[in-house]
């Protein structure tokens, strides 16, 4: 038969109880040094921790325990989790404030759970997602740094992400469940701002009424995709406050210059798939012929070539955002020529992804760089802008194919206007650069990207002289050329 589990090893918070038999039990734990009392009605059979840590670890169902049918709602519905100084808001039978370690609870006394709204934690409701919405947009002023509402721009941000991922016939229909909802809670006041804020997101309804930059900018017509932005900003400000080296251009003649440009052209197609034989890569470039049965792909070679040995056309940067649109359709018109089916020089009218990551919708891209050239006129730091532009663009994915070597051309052009040593990313550290790139767009963390393109950069600037055969040689050494998990970049 199995032996009967104490309390003190099925659960970490233990309640208050009218159960004599139970209270019985708590106080002998009490006595044995099993189990302490950290508030009101609250126990715990963890010894260690301090009291707000294990609270606010239990939160919901220490919640759930002292009011039960308690509606997490207002801005706790959105965020499932305490604010930073503590609070959480319950909708619930009557209203107080109860302050616990690291926790201070807010009863609003209000309608209870319906049918609309989602069970949670045995005893507990979460607000539906039309009704916390309605919650949000209630009039009353905060106490201290405390308010139960998000503030107004994060709710229009919501809504103008809404429009974006569901368009207008999903954000209609949110706001067709949200009047019955209304109805139903009594909430009408707050249903009316709720609609004259969509009705200016879709320009139904003046557009004055709105305070996110994001809805507004929908509002006027080129809306932005406001993750990336943040994203961006992120970004902006760790190279911002990064101490970058200069490396200056090493390859001050033409002929060297172009000896470069070949590998670079070479290796980033090699990067997106389009991988030749590094002789038959020569021939295409020094005949300026394609190879007869892969004429799409030998394009794309010369097409990179030619934008990448052109020191004139390398050195051209965008001073405004106009600039940088029509920079980057000027490109890509020519890198992608011989591709007529992937709309040289338009940008995507479809969405794309790779694997699970999605890059910004297509309604949202001119609006996007245009956004995003906001942080790169900022940065001061040849490096800086020229990292920013690549993860900018390559993260935008602004057209159907060739994102990633537009990306990479743009990112040189920063370097070449400045007279810095170009960077060319080597087959054998295609993941770890591609990785980089995830680790900021997952986790919103910009040090490894920073870190691995200082260092193929590093790599770079050893890449000399106009001897094709001594340079190839050099990289061979390098394993530069390799493919695989058992290589690394030596230098």
């Amino acid at each position: 038969m199995a032996k009967n589990k104490s309390l003190a090893n099925v659960m970490e918070i233990v309640m208050a109880t009218s159960d004599k038999s139970l209270s019985q039990q708590r106080t002998s734990m009490i006595k044995k040094g099993l189990l302490r009392k950290i508030a009101p009605k609250i126990y715990t059979t963890n010894l260690e921790d301090e009291p707000d840590v294990i609270i606010r670890r239990n939160v919901f169902y220490i919640i759930g325990q002292l009011y039960p049918q308690a509606v997490i709602s207002h801005r706790s519905a959105y965020e499932l989790k305490p604010t930073a100084d503590g609070d959480i808001y319950l909708t619930y039978s009557y209203s107080k404030n109860i302050s616990l370690p690291g926790l201070k609870i807010h009863l609003m006394e209000g309608p209870k759970g319906t049918e609309h709204d989602m069970p949670f934690i045995e005893n507990l409701y979460i607000s539906s997602l039309e009704r916390r919405t309605l919650e949000n947009l209630q009039k009353g002023r905060a106490r201290g740094n405390s308010s139960k509402c998000l503030p107004r721009t994060s709710i229009e941000e919501f809504l103008e992400r809404m429009l974006q991922v569901n368009g207008e016939s999903g954000l209609n229909a949110f706001r067709d469940k949200a009047r019955v909802v209304s109805k139903e809670l009594d909430m009408k006041e707050e249903f009316e701002t709720l609609n004259h804020i969509i009705g200016a997101i879709l320009s139904t309804k003046p557009s004055g009424i709105l305070t996110s930059a994001s809805a507004q900018a929908r509002a006027q017509g080129e809306p932005y995709d406001s993750e990336r932005i943040r994203l961006f900003g992120v970004l902006f400000e760790a190279l911002h406050n990064s101490h970058l080296p200069l490396i200056d251009e090493p390859n001050v003649e033409n002929a060297a210059f172009r000896n470069f440009a070949f590998f670079e052209s070479y290796f980033s197609n090699y990067i997106e798939g389009t991988e030749f034989e590094i002789e038959d890569a020569r021939t295409i470039i020094e005949t300026g012929q394609p190879l007869p049965d892969r004429n799409a792909d030998s394009h794309d070679v010369l097409g990179t070539f030619q934008l990448v040995a052109s020191r004139r056309e390398m050195r051209r940067t965008p001073s405004s955002s106009d600039e940088l649109i029509e920079l980057l359709q000027d490109r890509h018109r020519i890198l992608m020529a011989a591709r007529p089916d992937r709309n040289p020089g338009m940008f995507k009218m479809q969405n794309n992804h790779a694997g699970d990551t999605h890059f910004v919708d297509c309604t949202l891209v001119r609006g996007t760089l245009r956004k995003g050239y906001e942080f790169y006129q900022a940065l001061e730091h040849p490096f800086a802008k020229a990292l920013y532009m690549m993860f900018m663009i390559s993260e935008v994915h602004p057209f159907n194919d060739g994102n990633g070597r537009i990306s990479r051309i743009m990112m040189n052009s920063e370097l070449v206007a400045a007279d810095q040593s170009k960077i060319i990313i080597p087959t054998v550290f295609r993941e770890d650069y591609l990785n980089a790139l995830r680790r900021l767009t997952r986790k919103g963390d910009p040090s490894v990207v920073i870190r691995a393109l200082s260092r193929v950069r590093q790599f770079s600037a050893n890449i000399t002289g106009d001897n094709f055969e001594v340079t190839r040689k050099y990289l061979e050494s390098c394993n530069a050329f390799k493919d695989g998990d058992g290589y690394i970049l030596r230098f």
